[in-house]
């Protein structure tokens, strides 16, 4: 009797190419799904179109194209600018595997017949949670913690046991595709970002106007170049007179446009308070390690759950925390839950 059918995500790229090609290999009937997420005229699309013809030509598998652009543009892209328009720092990569990946994609998979879905992602599930990846230099749990916790028995990660040089080796099996897929860059963490994300905004909203820049009593002390051109714990891109040590942005104020900085010491975090929670547990006080974005430490810390709102209190203070970034709460290596940090102080 042959294998449940998997759809795999596939980018193009090395990871989610070899993923399919172990699905394959392990007897699962394998099917791939390409989004297509924007409208880019660069040849974007039909690069990555003809590295997965070549992959999905040499396993003999077929694939389908996904068009989610709609989607996409108002429920990510939109998002993402209006964040920076607002002053806050968006994450849409955790947006677009809660919305896109694990939302759209995984209800075209079902509806094809599909009892799971794989991704190239590194990490890993049991069906109930997700944990961190064996290679930590890799672990994408982050990213993954918004999605619901119902999605999380239909989602399959077969690169979550191997490093990177293990996956270019599997690589090298699948012939005739090896070198193209070998060849390709690797994926930048925000897809529609080519370069920097002001040049995004910029398409929607004049952001290039001088503003003032504020001490913590209010006082002028310099000038900036635009807000938007500022996340917190910034350092460099403005002006203040007469400083004699580094200086960094502590808030935006995209109202009057001005940007308020102080010395380190000003960007030290205690107490976080966050929104939108997406939690693989049931309780409502706990202790446990948090990482506040995604390349930070875990840091150790007290979390209360209290009309839909948590309440964050770290054990030792963490530095530059933006409003908009996620909050992700780890047992260990368990991802027990996440929220979209509301503000800090």
């Amino acid at each position: 009797m042959s294998k449940k059918k998997v759809m795999v995500g596939m980018s193009g790229g090395i990871d989610s190419s070899v993923t399919a090609y172990m699905l394959q290999n392990e007897g699962y009937e394998v099917e791939g799904i390409y989004l297509k997420l924007h409208n880019r005229t660069d040849g974007y699309h039909e690069s990555n179109l003809g590295y997965i013809d070549d992959v999905t030509k040499f396993l003999g598998i077929k694939y389908h194209i996904l068009d989610l652009t709609d989607k996409f543009s108002k429920e990510i892209y939109d998002y993402f600018v209006n964040s920076y328009l607002e002053g806050t720092t968006p994450n849409p990569c955790v947006k677009c595997n809660k919305q896109i990946k694990f939302g759209a994609m995984l209800d075209f998979a079902k509806k094809h017949g599909a009892s799971y879905l794989a991704t190239g992602h590194y990490a890993k599930t049991d069906g109930k949670f997700f944990y961190m990846a064996d290679d930590l230099s890799k672990d994408q749990s982050y990213f993954l913690s918004q999605v619901p916790k119902n999605t999380l028995p239909y989602m399959m990660f077969p690169l979550s046991t191997y490093k990177k040089e293990d996956i270019v080796k599997f690589g090298a099996k699948l012939d005739v595709a090896y070198k193209k897929i070998t060849e390709k860059n690797e994926s930048q963490e925000i897809c529609f970002v080519e370069t920097v994300y002001t040049d995004v905004v910029k398409k929607h909203s004049n952001i290039d106007v001088e503003g003032d820049v504020l001490d913590e009593n209010g006082n002028v002390v310099g000038k900036h170049k635009g807000y938007a051109h500022y996340t917190i714990g910034k350092r460099r891109g403005f002006t203040v007179k007469g400083a004699q040590e580094p200086h960094f942005v502590t808030k935006l104020n995209p109202k009057d446009n001005t940007i308020i900085v102080g010395k380190k010491p000003s960007l030290e975090v205690n107490e976080v308070i966050g929104n939108s929670l997406n939690m693989y547990i049931d309780d409502k006080e706990f202790h446990c390690g948090v990482k506040l974005r995604y390349r930070s430490n875990t840091i150790l810390c007290k979390v209360k759950i209290e009309n839909d709102k948590v309440y964050i209190s770290l054990e030792e203070p963490a530095f530059g925390v933006a409003s908009g970034q996620l909050a992700v709460f780890y047992d260990k290596d368990r991802v027990i839950g996440s929220a979209f940090i509301e503000s800090a102080k």
